[in-house]
């Protein structure tokens, strides 16, 4: 019985996944026709990418975020590799992976002709590394807490027993062994996940503190390399090069993808009506004002974007639960999809995004079981606002909202400025635009008052979201703290992780526990308007997971 339930489970999340992949909105849907035989591949397969960020680390232990995912996973591979229905496949292993009956043990036969690009074979040590190395309290990796499903993972990660401890071994160079702590439904989905990507052991040696600080200082096993990449956080143009050594090199049609930082979207689109870019961002009034174009692609994605308090001192104000819901309860999510972003984006109904995961008793979306707290409600906020100042001894109150510096984000927190401003009386707000990589310090330092910040799913399970604020989490930036909602957690993932059913009520009573308390406010969840030209065919775009995957991706003129 625990095995039918189990089985219905993966293969909901299976088409979650697909769903988000090939969603659409306005535009068309993303084309996924990624024909490898050579027929339709035609003209210079160079693909002219803009992003809206710099890539904040290439080192894959320490990657968090979409751009350097979204990198790893064309430059390295892992174990599985999704394709392009967002379907876990076979890639660094030859053959999916025998499993045990209770689920625990994974085994797994490795492909022989994968190798790195400096030629050296793939071998089975190299992902035993590259998990300790993730899950090594001295690499210091936030990603090091999704090792905790991994036998010992969790004693590893704290120091509490040592690296060759950790559910890993080497059987022999082709075979390879995992143990798990718990029954984990969604594990193959980790497997094509970058953080549980192999790493080469004698090359991060080598380099030593200079590892991955730019496209020379490592060594890549997946479709493409890196190359042009002079450093992390500052370089706004790298590429990546067909990868002459890898295992699969045929279906490979693209010779290099050039990406280029470009943050502003009006010079974004003149770039692609330029016929400089091949794929890029629109955002606000441009993706509306191209509404009818056939090139407009609309991509929705597994991410809610959400304001962050901090919560971190013990007399922080926003440790009231009143201030939280007042500002809360000001926004119109809507207005922020509709009349701001306009690219396809939704607003968020709670903390879980829509499209991604489904009820294993009646296939019911996630999203619909916790619906009514984040609407708009200019009386409620006022009313919460009054008692929050009763609470806090307060008549007027001032806080900043730290952001991204894109065209996007700065009308977002413009809007919430002026909305908080206009709801509750004796607010004011200001806002800070920074660079990327400087608001994802400024969260991991607790450098904010309050921060828009969000989350993608690194696979498609409501546990990406809910697993995130737990007291002492890694990404909890702000510090949000209820001893319930560490009980229901811990529950969905521990006993009654073999019980579909449990689970799921698990995580929805913690999502609605987290709504009622605001511990953070969800604004909407993320789509992009892509204009792509007509002649890129192939992109793969996961819901869920590492973001893009160009294997497929080509040109035909």
């Amino acid at each position: 019985m625990k095995k039918r339930k189990v089985t219905k489970l993966i293969s909901v999340m299976m088409l979650s996944t697909l769903v988000l992949a090939a969603c659409g909105g306005k535009g068309k849907a993303a084309d996924t026709d990624s024909s490898t035989d050579g027929k339709k591949a035609s003209g210079e397969q160079l693909f002219k990418v803009v992003v809206q960020q710099e890539m904040p680390t290439a080192d894959l232990s320490l990657g968090t975020n979409t751009i350097s995912f979204s990198a790893f996973n064309n430059i390295y591979e892992g174990l599985y590799r999704l394709d392009e229905k967002s379907k876990p496949h076979a890639a660094g292993a030859a053959e999916m992976a025998k499993k045990s009956d209770d689920g625990l043990t994974y085994t797994f036969k490795l492909r022989k002709d994968a190798k790195w690009s400096n030629g050296d074979p793939v071998v089975a040590a190299d992902y035993v590394y590259g998990w300790q190395r993730t899950a090594d309290p001295k690499t210091a990796a936030e990603y090091a807490y999704m090792f905790e499903l991994v036998k010992n993972g969790a004693d590893v990660s704290a120091g509490k027993k040592s690296l060759d401890e950790l559910g890993i071994k080497a059987i022999s160079d082709y075979e390879l062994e995992v143990t798990l702590e718990r029954e984990t439904p969604y594990f193959d989905y980790l497997l094509a996940f970058p953080s549980f990507f192999p790493q080469n052991k004698k090359i991060v040696e080598e380099k030593g503190k200079d590892y991955a600080s730019n496209s020379e200082s490592s060594v890549y096993n997946g479709p493409f390399t890196l190359t042009d990449f002079d450093g992390a956080g500052t370089d706004t143009e790298w590429s990546y090069t067909k990868n002459d050594q890898y295992w699969d090199k045929e279906t490979v049609k693209l010779d290099k993808i050039e990406v280029k930082v470009v943050k502003e979207a009006p010079t974004s689109l003149n770039l692609f009506q330029d016929g400089q870019a091949d794929d890029v961002i629109l955002s606000g009034e441009l993706a509306k004002q191209m509404a009818d174009d056939p090139e407009l692609v609309i991509e929705k994605d597994a991410r809610t974007s959400y304001l962050e308090f901090n919560q971190r001192e013990e007399k922080s104000p926003f440790k009231n639960a009143n201030l939280r819901k007042a500002i809360s309860y000001s926004i119109d999510r809507d207005a922020v999809v509709d009349r701001i972003l306009g690219d396809g984006s939704v607003a968020s109904t709670g903390l879980i995004p829509e499209g991604m995961s489904y009820s294993p008793k009646d296939n019911k979306d996630f999203s619909e079981e916790n619906k009514n707290q984040l609407k708009y409600d200019k009386e409620k906020a006022k009313k919460y606002w009054e008692k929050a100042k009763k609470e806090l001894g307060i008549t007027t109150f001032k806080f900043d909202i730290v952001g991204d510096d894109t065209d996007s984000t700065k009308k977002i927190l413009e809007y919430i400025q002026g909305a908080v401003k206009e709801n509750l009386d004796g607010v004011d707000v200001t806002v800070t635009n920074v660079p990327f990589t400087v608001r994802l310090d400024r969260g991991k330092n607790g450098d904010f008052e309050t921060i828009m910040g969000g989350w993608g799913a690194d696979y498609a399970d409501p546990s990406s979201f809910t697993d995130l604020f737990l007291t002492g989490g890694s990404y909890n930036r702000g510090r949000y703290s209820n001893e319930k909602y560490d009980e229901l957690v811990k529950a969905s993932g521990s006993k009654d992780a073999s019980d579909p059913e449990k689970r799921w009520n698990d995580m929805v009573e913690a999502e609605k526990l987290l709504m009622d308390d605001m511990g953070v406010a969800p604004v909407y969840q993320k789509a992009e308007a892509h204009m792509r030209s007509k002649k890129v065919k192939g992109v793969v775009a996961h819901g869920a997971g590492a973001r893009y995957d160009y294997k497929w991706t080509y040109i035909s003129e």
